[in-house]
């Protein structure tokens, strides 16, 4: 008996290969000592439930993988969104229904640069 993926399997595989592979990592830099702590700290919590310090590392992992902004785009999971008025230049990623990571992007091309700026309720 042979043994045949489905093209919708292997395309989710190589949908998430694209975006985990190595290529030119996004620099990190962190508005907030916090953050980058919750980021390397293992037992720091920063007040957060377990829930949302596992959701922010992983965002981290995917964050310094990215070439760039599009690939966040592309993962639909992370709703990457703009946001509008006086936030205009700020983006946020979903980290659960509730909470959201603040970020800024700066520079242009392979020099981007993501700016952590907080952890949010958006309730």
């Amino acid at each position: 008996m042979t043994s045949t993926k489905s093209p919708i399997t292997l395309s989710v595989i190589v949908d998430f290969w694209a975006f985990t592979a190595p290529r030119g990592a996004m620099e990190v830099e962190f508005d907030d000592d916090d953050l980058n702590r919750l980021e390397v700290d293992p037992l720091f919590t920063g007040g957060h439930s377990a829930a949302i310090v596992s959701s922010f590392r992983l965002r981290m992992q995917q964050i310094r993988s990215a070439a760039d902004e599009r690939d966040f785009f592309a993962l639909r999971s992370l709703h990457f969104k703009r946001l509008r008025g006086n936030r205009a230049h700020q983006h946020s990623m979903r980290l659960n229904r509730q909470f959201r990571l603040i970020l800024e992007l700066h520079g242009k091309g392979p020099q981007k640069v993501v700016r952590l700026v907080a952890i949010e309720d958006y309730h």
